[in-house]
């Protein structure tokens, strides 16, 4: 469903502000698949999601999605076939429309039709029924502003939004890191009922090891723009937190260890 073949990204090239947070991606994720990214901080987590949902273009390599070669088409263009959810609740919404106005335009996304204004009854009991999967009393509703939710509900609306046009490639930014623990247990639940009953190709960013180990088929780990681990399904189940923990322990070792001879070789010139 989706290959990455030797993708670099540099932004900034040649400045003293020069960032390279993807260094020869390649990585190939198979339909179906729940992927779980996890990494150190600026390892280029979030800006691989981007690469992927068009958010720029590569400096070298390519992306294809279901067959397609859509290394030159922007976002937009990619719209049909990616949803996302992002990190923030307030993000991927209109917050001066309705509940039922925004799940309305998501069942429009990337289809070539007019937006009609009015909601005929049956697609109000459509929508009801959808609203009424969140299990969170929002199902009589959906007149209420997006703006008036709690952070919690609006991010379920969000994942309601991103699933119901039945997209190939669901990318979740770090999707509950701003929700209280009650509502990011929630979140995550409704995430894993949709992505197990649509099928749909995933790659969820987290910080958490528990959400790492305990969603999807597959882990990956970056560090500095790189892929230094793809756990598989077999090896996630063997693995413990600790384990995980242990890696990010041998990360900053070997940091720090580059560090200091670093500054060794400084020294002695």
């Amino acid at each position: 469903m989706i290959r990455i073949r030797d993708f670099h990204k540099r932004f900034h090239a040649g400045s003293i502000n020069e960032v390279y947070p993807l260094r020869g991606i390649n990585l190939h994720v198979r339909p179906g698949d729940f992927v779980t990214v996890i990494g150190t901080n600026g390892s280029g987590k979030s800006t691989l999601l981007n690469a992927i949902a068009g958010a720029f273009p590569p400096d070298s390599g390519t992306i294809e999605i279901d067959g397609e070669d859509v290394s030159g088409k922007k976002d937009f263009q990619r719209a049909k076939h990616i949803a996302r959810v992002f990190q923030n609740p307030f993000v991927g919404t209109a917050p001066e429309m309705s509940i039922a106005e925004n799940l309305h335009m998501a069942h429009l996304r990337g289809k070539k039709k007019l937006l009609r204004l009015g909601l005929g009854l049956e697609q109000r009991e459509r929508l009801r029924e959808e609203v009424r999967q969140l299990e969170m009393q929002m199902e009589n509703r959906l007149e209420n502003m997006m703006g008036t939710l709690s952070g919690g509900q609006r991010q379920a609306i969000t994942l309601l939004m991103a699933v119901v046009a039945g997209p190939k490639v669901l990318l979740l930014d770090e999707h509950t890191a701003a929700l209280d623990p009650k509502s990011a247990a929630q979140v995550i639940a409704l995430t894993k009922r949709f992505v197990q009953n649509g099928g749909f190709t995933t790659l969820m960013v987290t910080h958490s090891m528990q959400q790492a180990l305990e969603l999807g088929n597959r882990t990956i780990m970056m560090h500095q723009g790189q892929i230094i681990e793809d756990i598989s399904s077999e090896e996630k189940r063997r693995c413990t937190v600790e384990d995980l923990l242990d890696k990010f322990s041998e990360l900053r070792k070997k940091e720090r260890l580059t560090a200091e001879m670093l500054e060794r070789l400084r020294r002695s010139y």
